[in-house]
C-alpha cells in the first residue's frame, strides 16, 4: 500500500510485474539532476547511447544520490555486449572471469560498465551447494533488475532523460528503511552467500532494516560462505570495515552469527575483554576517518583484527623458552596463515602487517641510538598509531604513548635530554681487533 502510494506520489508510471515494465520516475519526482553524476559516467552513458545502445548509471551509485549520499563509484549497465563496449572506447579492458565486464578510462576516472545479464537457468554452472560460478549470459534490462540483489540496487538513471527506471519498488523500500531481497532470499543467498554479507554492510551503511523474510535464513546458511573464493570475502571484508560503519556492522555480523565464517579469529578475538575494547577502538577509529573523508589502511585494519591472536600465541612461545624476538615472528606468521586460509590478504598488506607489529617491541627501547632509528622505519607512522591504540585500549602504560608522542615532535638537544639512560648490559659490546696473522715467513724465520 505504502510502496504504491509513493511511486504514485513520485508522478512514476506503475506497471503490472508480469509485463516487466518499470516504474519511470522524472527528475521532479526523485531530484537528480544529471550534473550529479561523475563527469566520466555522463560521457561513457552518452557514448554508448550515440553508438545505438542503451546505457545507465545503475544501483549504488542512484540508491546513494537518492538518500542525499555522496557515491564512491559510479557504474554503469547497457544493452551492449563487452567486445562492442570495448569497441567504442579507445582506453578500455574487458576483465572477469565470473561474469565479465569492461573497465573504461575517462582521464583519472575507471568507469565499470556491465552488460545486462540473462535469467539463470538449468545450463547455467553452478558448484554442488548452488553457488553460480559462470555467468555470461546477458539478457533484457527488466532480467538484469531481477538478477540483482536488492530492490535498492535494482534502479537505473538515464542521463539523457534524467529518469529513473525503478523495477521493484526499491524508491518505496528507501523511504520506508527496508532493505528488501529480490526473488526467493534462500535461492539468491545459495546462488551467491556473500550477499548475506552485503545485507549487513549495506542495512548498516544506509540505516535501513533487512527485511524479515531476507534476514531469517542467514544464521542458517552463514556456512555457505565457506565455499566463497577468498579473494571475494578478502574484498567484501574491505568494503564493511571501510564503510564508515565498520562497528554497527561488527555488531550486526554477530547477531546474524556470520563472524565465524567471515573471519575465523574473530569470535576469539571478540571473547577476550581486552581484544574486544582494542578492536572497538581500531574501527571507531576508522570510522571517524572514513566519515572525515581520510583515508583509510587495509593494513592496519587487519593488523587490529589479529593482534590479540599474536599476543596469545607470542606469550605462549615465550612461556615455552623461545626468544622474544624469534617468538614473535613465529606468532605472526603462523597467525596469518590461519588467516589466508579464510581471506586472500595480498602479500603487500601482509608484509605491512608484520611490519607494524614487529616495531612494537622496539618503541620500548628508549635509549642511545635506537629511537632515532626507529624515526626512520618507512612504517614508523603507521606502527606509531598501532601503539597509541594499545594505549587507549589499556593494553600498555600510556606513559611509553605520551613518551613517543613528545619525542617525534620536537628535535636538537630537547630530544636527546628525553633519552633515557642505558641500562648495564644494553651497551653493546666492542669487538676487539684481531691482531694481524703472522706472514708465513715469519712463522718459518722463528722471529
Amino acid at each position: 500500500m505504502i510502496r504504491k502510494l509513493i511511486s504514485r506520489v513520485f508522478g512514476g508510471k506503475k506497471t503490472a510485474a508480469t509485463h516487466n515494465e518499470p516504474a519511470v520516475i522524472p527528475v521532479s519526482g526523485h531530484g537528480i539532476t544529471r550534473d550529479r553524476l561523475s563527469s566520466g559516467s555522463r560521457r561513457t552513458c552518452e557514448t554508448l547511447q550515440q553508438h545505438g545502445h542503451k546505457a545507465f548509471v545503475v544501483g549504488g551509485a542512484v540508491r546513494d544520490l537518492l538518500i542525499g549520499a555522496d557515491p564512491k563509484d559510479f557504474d554503469i549497465a547497457t544493452d551492449a555486449t563487452p567486445e562492442q563496449v570495448r569497441a567504442c572506447f579507445r582506453r578500455s579492458r574487458i576483465i572477469g572471469r565470473r561474469f565479465q565486464i569492461v573497465h573504461v578510462m575517462m582521464g583519472a576516472e575507471t568507469l565499470e560498465v556491465t552488460t545486462f545479464r540473462g535469467t539463470l537457468d538449468e545450463k547455467t554452472k553452478t558448484d554442488e551447494h548452488g553457488r553460480v560460478l559462470h555467468d555470461n549470459v546477458f539478457g533484457s534490462q527488466a532480467e538484469d533488475a531481477a538478477r540483482r540483489d536488492f530492490t535498492a540496487n535494482a534502479l537505473y538513471y538515464d542521463p539523457a532523460t534524467e529518469a529513473v527506471l525503478d523495477y521493484h519498488h526499491g524508491v518505496a523500500d528507501l523511504k520506508q528503511k527496508t532493505l528488501r531481497m529480490i526473488g526467493e532470499p534462500r535461492a539468491r543467498y545459495r546462488e551467491d552467500p556473500v550477499r548475506m554479507l552485503r545485507a549487513v554492510r549495506l542495512a548498516a551503511k544506509l540505516g535501513l532494516q533487512i527485511d524479515p523474510e531476507a534476514r531469517k535464513p542467514i544464521r542458517e546458511m552463514a556456512t555457505l560462505l565457506e565455499n566463497v573464493p577468498p579473494a571475494r570475502l578478502f574484498d567484501e571484508m574491505l568494503k564493511l570495515l571501510t564503510s564508515g560503519h565498520s562497528v554497527k556492522c561488527l555488531t550486526q555480523l554477530r547477531d546474524e552469527g556470520l563472524h565465524h565464517g567471515l573471519l575465523p579469529l574473530l569470535d576469539v578475538i571478540l571473547e577476550q575483554p581486552m581484544g574486544e575494547k582494542f578492536v572497538m577502538a581500531a574501527l571507531a577509529s576508522t570510522d571517524e576517518r572514513v566519515r572525515r573523508g581520510k583515508g583509510t589502511s587495509p593494513s592496519f585494519l587487519f593488523a587490529t583484527l589479529l593482534w590479540h591472536e599474536v599476543l596469545a600465541l607470542w606469550d605462549k612461545l615465550k612461556g615455552e623458552g623461545m626468544l622474544k624476538t624469534p617468538a614473535l615472528y613465529q606468532a605472526m606468521d603462523h597467525i596469518l596463515d590461519v588467516q589466508a586460509e579464510k581471506l586472500a590478504i595480498t602479500r603487500r598488506i601482509t608484509g605491512d602487517i608484520k611490519e607494524i607489529w614487529s616495531l612494537q617491541p622496539r618503541f620500548e627501547q628508549r635509549a642511545g641510538k635506537r629511537p632515532y632509528a626507529l624515526l626512520e622505519q618507512p612504517r614508523f607512522r603507521a606502527a606509531y598509531d598501532f601503539l597509541v591504540l594499545r594505549a587507549e585500549a589499556g593494553e600498555i602504560n600510556k606513559e611509553l604513548a605520551e613518551w613517543w608522542t613528545r619525542f617525534q615532535n620536537i628535535d636538537g638537544e630537547q630530544r636527546s635530554e628525553m633519552l633515557l639512560p642505558e641500562q648495564a648490559g644494553e651497551k653493546k659490546k666492542r669487538r676487539r681487533k684481531k691482531k694481524p696473522a703472522a706472514s708465513s715467513v715469519d712463522r718459518s724465520s722463528g722471529e
